[in-house]
């Protein structure tokens, strides 16, 4: 049976240890993880705010862009920013909502089109290398869990 180590990653706690602290964890292992794709990005001229939003609209466009920044866990204001810079390189595109013509809604190019190819060929190698050795129950079980810790922030 495993050792209980939530008393000591509570930081409330005179016994805390850092590596016990499920944030630190995550935080260390997303800083990693943009270190290494960072590189391989920006060989194919894009940055890592630029993915997340290709990879959201790849998904689905059009999209609102406040939606977009929701998903993509980037505050508006630099979303704006992101936006102004993407629709210059001609990746996106962004038109008034039908429905609402407060809402702006961004939708891929054709070049934004395929630079989420170039993307996703340029991230899927280092994606396998990070569930290497995870079984399908253990990745799955990774997900829920990591859900559950964002529900519980709500």
């Amino acid at each position: 049976m495993a050792e209980d180590l939530r008393p000591v990653g509570d930081p409330g706690s005179e016994d805390f240890r850092v590596d016990a602290y499920p944030f630190y964890l995550l935080n260390r292992a997303v800083s990693r993880y943009n270190v290494v794709i960072e590189a391989e990005l920006r060989a194919i001229g894009i940055d890592i705010p630029s993915w997340r939003v290709l990879m959201i609209l790849g998904e689905t466009s059009p999209l609102p862009i406040g939606q977009v920044s929701k998903t993509a866990v980037i505050n508006l204001s630099t979303m704006m920013r992101i936006v102004e810079r993407m629709t210059k390189a001609g990746l996106i595109t962004t038109s008034e909502n039908a429905n609402d013509g407060r809402i702006t809604d961004l939708s891929l190019t054709d070049a934004g089109r395929e630079k989420l190819v170039a993307a996703r060929q340029v991230t899927a190698p280092i994606y396998k290398r990070l569930i290497k050795g995870f079984s399908g129950p253990d990745f799955s079980r990774l997900l829920q869990l990591l859900n559950r810790l964002y529900d519980n922030l709500s």
